[in-house]
């Protein structure tokens, strides 16, 4: 299990902490792997989700840290979604 992986996972716990995100969310990150958002907070997993978020590790590391909106990391073409776009706009907010 990667080092940046488990950070990741307890940025994004702190993040949407006390947040309303209500739908379940995969950030699937270029050759390190995937971490799962849900109700139950964020986890180092693969499975199935309503929506994924394909990035690089960069990209995602610059939506981590708030250096990159993702919908505009999307606009550009630096974040793909595969599923529901609603819940990808949710998890977008309760990230912001």
């Amino acid at each position: 299990m990667s080092d940046s992986l488990e950070k990741a996972a307890a940025v994004l716990n702190e993040k949407l902490s006390g947040g309303d995100f209500d739908a379940s969310a995969k950030f699937a990150i270029a050759d390190l792997g995937a971490i799962v958002v849900d109700a139950s907070g964020a986890r180092i997993s693969d499975e199935e989700t309503d929506v994924t978020l394909n990035a690089d590790a960069d990209t995602f590391e610059q939506i981590l840290n708030g250096d990159l909106d993702p919908t505009s990391a999307f606009m550009a073409g630096k974040l793909s979604i595969d599923g529901d776009m609603g819940a990808a706009m949710k998890l977008a907010s309760a990230l912001a």
